[in-house]
Parts: C-alpha cells; structure tokens; sequence
C-alpha cells in the first residue's frame, strides 16, 4: 500500500504522491467482491472523481442498511463514509476502514404538508431531483453538477448560486447518523442537545467527524421552470460598479472568468419563472453582450454538455446545474479551489485577484464567481455573513497550482476566506481557524460523539484538531 503520509505541499490533507493525471471521466472502481462479518467488502484502488486522490484504503466496505453501518461502525477502529468522490483533498480519506452507502439511495418518505423528503445517505442529486420534478416539487438551489451525493454536498458546505439562496446545507431539516458507539442519533430543527440551542446547526456541515450519516429530510417546494441567458464580454469595470444589480439580476448568476483582459468573459444569468423581476435577456446587459449560441464556461470545450441556455425554460433540476444530468462536467482532469469572502468585500477581492492574472491565465481553466446567502451552520463557509465564492478550476499542474494558491490566499488575507472544505487550500490551521467562531462548540460536540476519534483522519487531525 502506498505511504500514508502528509505533505508539507498541501497543508489542507492533500497527500504527497497523491497527484496523478488521469481521463477526464468518472473513474470506475474495478473490485472483487466477497462477503464478511455481514458487509459487502470491495477490494480495491481508487481515486477520486478528478483522479488526483488515490485512497489509501486496503478494503471498501459497502453497507446497504443502517443495521450494516452500525455493526460496521461499532466492530472497526478507524472508518471513513465515502460520497462520490467529487472532492479534491482527502477529506475523506483513510488508510484503515471506508465505508461507501453507494446501495443506500432511496426516497424513503415524501410529505407534501409538511414539504420535506426524506432520502438514504448515498443517494446523489441526479437521482432524487427527477423524482421530486416527477411529484410536483423541487429543491431551492443546486450546485454546478448534479452527481455528488446529498450527505457529501451537505456535509461541505457545497453551494449553488443566488443572492438570496443559501447553500445546499441549508435546506436540511433533519439528520440522522451513527457516531462512534453504534447508536443512531437524530437531529432536526427545534430539537436540543447539551447546552446548545439548537445543535441542527452544529452537525449539518459535519466535515465526517461526528459519525456516518444515514438518513437526511430536506424542505422542498412547489417545482417551477428556469430560463437561462449568458452573456460575453462584460467590462471589469462594470462589474466593480454594479455588482449588486447584475447579480440581483436573476435567481442565480455566475461570473466566469480567465482573469485576462480587464473583462469577465461569461456571464450566466439564471431566471426563477414567478419570482422576482421580469428578465428577458436584452441584447445588452451592463456592456456585455447577449449570446447567440450555446457556450460551454471552457472555451473549447463541448457546449453540448451544458444546461440550455437563449432563454428556453426548463425543469429547475436542467438549469440551475451549469451541466447536463449524464454529461461530462467541467474539464475532468483538473485541480479545483475555492475561497469564500463576504459580500460586502467581494469587488475588493475580485480586483485583488485579478492582479494575479498573468501568472494565473496559463495554468487555469476558468473561475467562477458566484453570491451565497448568510447561514448560521456553524462549519459552514458562510456562516453569519453574506458571501462571495471566487472558485479555481485549474489545469492538473500540481506545483504551479500550489504556487498560486499561496499567492492568491496572501491577496485574499485581508478579506478573511474561507476555503471550501472539499477543494484544495494551503491556508495554516490557525488562520482556518480564526474564521469559524463555532469552531469550539463544534470539536465538544465531535469529542462527545467520537470519544476515541473513531471518524478522524489526517485532513481532520491537521485541520481541525490540531493546537
């Protein structure tokens, strides 16, 4: 097995050797299977979605029943829930027991009074949102793509777009997991714990360090349609200027850009049928231009793969996502990073960012700015502010890409950012922990359900645990 070891190169948990370049698809795992002590267990080596995560696992365990888990959790050491692989450090991680609930991805219960769904911890959004359209709801947001798992995105804070949407952990109502002694523990808005007022708050955005969740209940609401413009070509300037009307302009709106040229070069605006200001993609917006055609955010890359866009209304799950259920997202071998500011901050750091556009531009495929609405998830990269995402889909170039990073999160200091926990950062423990005035009641919270750090990990130990 390879040496589990942490590398000076990426403080946040990214494993030295780790990097490897591989096809820009999901990778298949190709396993032997055989049973024991009641679990499926998968022999195998992985990677993650991109392919620069190798998993240090010797076995993958797969559980399809919460009884599995519990008996799983309770018989091993040390384990690790595994989603679907999408993010970009080792978060997830382990070198003893991973636990994967890819078998466990049902809608268990669908309540129209009260307006939640209940699901399995393994189902991803590409299976549950069709069957909500099909029954007459929908979730308020999504992210760029719909494979990651629900418990995944939740559980890092993952997040779509929209001044006044909040990312896709705000839309839990309930959570259910086992922590470290076996015992199943449910938790939902108005319940108490402890000393805490409401620890809902507390373990939505878990990080993987309070147990396996098993089951999740999300609030929906009635399905509705979105159309989609995008726009080429708006002024650096007009941006600084009018950040909060073009991006008051529709449900969700995004900012692609290369940092070249004193221009964004995309501009998607996503418009909620019902809701808000009429939008009806005028030929011109703030300087831009209105596109004619299809675009992917890549240049070069198929458009074919995007959620449609020239204003043709669609189902919410077809164009919040910038890419198609089925299709190949993004680039696929690629890097990714992302830092969360306040909004109140976001021209400052935008401008901040793009003097670094030289040493950028070559070694990047694209950035997306996007607005998330404030939270009070005490883990969460928004929590109790207003914020702005500047995310980072780079080109696999490992050592060029942790050299602008560093340079990058020193241009960013001054706005305090929070790193996306499922991407790549190289910002010290301290300075990580300065920004989470929760952090304390969190790691109570962790020692009380994992006495013995059964669900920590080197990314856990190195970023959240440590002095």
């Amino acid at each position: 097995m390879v040496e589990n070891k942490m590398a000076a190169l990426f403080r946040q948990g990214c494993p030295d050797g780790f990097i490897y370049s591989v096809a820009s698809v999901l990778i298949s795992c190709i396993v032997v299977s055989k049973m024991a002590a009641g679990t499926n267990v998968l022999e195998l080596t992985t990677t993650n979605w991109a392919g620069n995560i190798v998993f240090h696992r010797d076995v993958l365990q797969e559980a399809d029943s919460v009884e599995k888990i519990r008996t799983l959790v309770k018989s091993k050491g040390k384990v690790k829930a595994l989603g679907s692989g999408h993010c970009f450090n080792t978060i997830a991680d382990t070198d003893d027991n991973q636990l994967s609930l890819k078998p466990m991805h049902k809608v268990l219960a669908l309540d129209d009074k009260a307006r939640t769904v209940t699901v399995d911890a393994g189902i991803t959004y590409a299976q549950l949102c069709p069957y909500l359209d099909s029954k007459g709801f929908a979730l308020h947001n999504l992210a760029s793509l719909l494979d990651t798992t629900v418990a995944g995105a939740i559980s890092t804070a993952t997040h779509g777009s929209g001044n006044k949407n909040g990312n896709l952990a705000t839309a839990v109502y309930a959570l259910e997991f086992v922590h470290a002694n076996g015992d199943v523990v449910k938790y939902s808005r108005g319940s108490s714990h402890s000393d805490e007022l409401n620890p809902i708050q507390a373990v939505v955005v878990g990080l993987g360090a309070l147990g396996v969740i098993t089951r999740i209940t999300l609030d929906i609401q009635p399905t509705y349609t979105v159309r989609q413009w995008v726009y080429e070509n708006l002024p650096l300037e007009e941006l600084a200027e009018n950040f909060d009307a073009i991006t008051s302009g529709g449900y969700s709106v995004s900012f692609f850009t290369d940092w070249q040229k004193k221009r964004i070069k995309q501009l998607w605006i996503k418009v909620r049928e019902g809701y808000g200001q009429p939008f009806w993609g005028p030929k011109k917006y703030f300087g831009a231009t209105l596109a004619t055609r299809k675009l992917h955010p890549i240049e070069g890359f198929n458009a074919a793969n995007c959620t449609d866009q020239l204003g043709i209304p669609g189902p919410w799950y077809d164009r919040l996502p910038h890419f198609r259920l089925g299709s190949i997202p993004s680039a696929g071998d690629e890097l990714q990073s992302e830092y969360i500011v306040a909004r109140s901050d976001a021209v400052d750091a935008i401008l901040a960012v793009e003097t670094l556009g030289n040493q950028i531009g070559p070694h990047l495929f694209v950035s997306e700015i996007r607005t998330i609405a404030a939270d009070d998830l005490w883990m969460s990269t928004a929590y109790g502010r207003q914020s702005v995402a500047i995310h980072f889909t780079w080109k696999n170039e490992l050592a060029a890409v942790q050299r602008l990073m560093t340079l990058i999160e020193g241009k960013l200091a001054p706005f305090h950012p929070r790193p996306h926990w499922g991407k790549l950062f190289t910002v010290p423990p301290a300075e990580l922990h300065s920004e989470y005035e929760k952090l304390p009641s969190f790691l109570r919270m962790a020692d009380e359900h994992d006495p013995s750090g059964k669900f920590r990990n080197d990314f856990l130990d190195t970023n959240l645990f440590s002095s």
